[in-house]
């Protein structure tokens, strides 16, 4: 009996890491695929990068589908940081945010953590 719990339970665990790692490919996968999208957004200045880590419309709302796509990803991979961290994922896409800031190319507009706008 003692073997056969331990069996299923290496199986589920087998099965969870397998999931969560082949989930976490996907995600990256599309965020990947998603990059030239997002990099063209950004450089023309209809979104910008928030202070919560997010992308944000600044101007005419193109693609929406893809910023709306991108930040769905970001969310998970937030939360997914946060429960790793035993942090909250506000706290994950602020600091995310301040590291976008510091890399991002010249051109992009970048929300202040008291809400202002600038553009690097």
């Amino acid at each position: 009996m003692r073997n056969k719990t331990t069996l299923i339970l290496i199986v589920t665990l087998a099965v969870t890491l397998f999931a969560t790692s082949a989930l976490a490919q996907s995600l990256k996968d599309r965020m990947i695929a998603r990059k030239p999208a997002v990099a063209a957004l950004l450089a023309d200045g209809a979104v910008g990068e928030n202070n919560q880590g997010y992308l944000e419309f600044r101007g005419a709302k193109k693609q929406a589908d893809v910023v709306a796509a991108e930040n769905q990803d970001r969310a998970t991979v937030y939360q997914a940081i946060a429960r790793k961290t035993g942090t909250t994922p506000d706290l994950v896409g602020q600091r995310r945010a301040a590291q976008i800031a510091e890399t991002a190319p010249s051109g992009t507009w970048l929300q202040k953590p008291d809400g202002g706008w600038y553009r690097k």
